[in-house]
């Protein structure tokens, strides 16, 4: 994929997938926008990647924030063709009845209202310039229960329909709405987990995580007219029909 010209905003852009996914797209020639609550850590990766990179501390839970975001990004660099809705927390990690209401709370403003505000905010500049894609990293949380995740599995189902909605109501508008089910990453997400102890996917040895350059580099493939077919859907790293169209095996 060349994306020459292109301007791609990426949440959670301090660590993981995200930090990855501003590297790919960057050494594709896309312009990338760096979001995160953490502005040390993109403001370093902004200097590593040079000019294509602007950070911009942002908490995407506030919609205020979400929207200053969205403007700076086009009066820097004209506009938006892709966002990619990655930020995601996967705290209070516990049985529901031992839960922190206002943590749980706080996880739903963060992965919910999250990829709704950036959604809202950047969908109209995408719109103006044609069309574009929205691309949110779900979960296969967002399909079964597993214990101690109520929070997070609660959001992934939620962002699930987010997307299918996003494509039911846009796709007619040149809104391409794919997600992207990534498996477990070798992440720091992914520590906080096994520091947890709670349910198998702790107890996964590290080898088995892949690496998070992985999902990322699948997310630049997501943008090409071979993935037109999953608009509306969402598809998931752990197939090997999607590795091997990724170019991972």
């Amino acid at each position: 994929m060349d994306m020459t010209s292109k301007t791609v905003m990426i949440t959670g852009a301090s660590r993981g997938i995200g930090a990855e996914a501003a590297r790919v797209f960057a050494n594709a020639g896309a312009n990338v926008v760096l979001l995160a609550r953490s502005q040390d850590d993109i403001a370093a990766l902004a200097g590593e990647i040079g000019e294509k990179a602007i950070a911009i501390p942002c908490n995407v839970a506030r919609y205020s924030e979400m929207y200053s975001a969205v403007a700076t990004t086009v009066k820097v660099f004209g506009g938006i063709d892709v966002l990619i809705n990655n930020a995601g927390v996967v705290d209070p990690i516990s049985q529901m009845s031992a839960a922190d209401p206002d943590e749980w709370g706080q996880l739903i403003d963060i992965n919910v209202k999250g990829v709704f505000n950036g959604i809202h905010a950047a969908l109209p500049v995408i719109k103006s310039g044609g069309g574009g894609s929205v691309l949110t990293i779900s979960s296969g949380a967002a399909h079964n229960a597993i214990e101690g995740w109520s929070a997070y599995c609660a959001s992934k189902a939620a962002v699930n329909m987010l997307g299918r909605s996003l494509h039911l109501e846009e796709s007619a508008n040149g809104i391409r709405a794919i997600g992207l089910s990534p498996g477990t990453v070798a992440t720091q997400m992914q520590r906080k987990i096994k520091d947890s102890g709670i349910n198998p996917v702790s107890q996964l040895d590290w080898d088995v995580h892949v690496p998070a350059d992985w999902p990322a580099r699948c997310l630049l493939w997501m943008c090409s007219p071979e993935a037109d077919k999953y608009c509306g859907e969402e598809i998931s790293l752990r197939e090997d029909e999607i590795r091997r169209a990724v170019g991972l095996i």
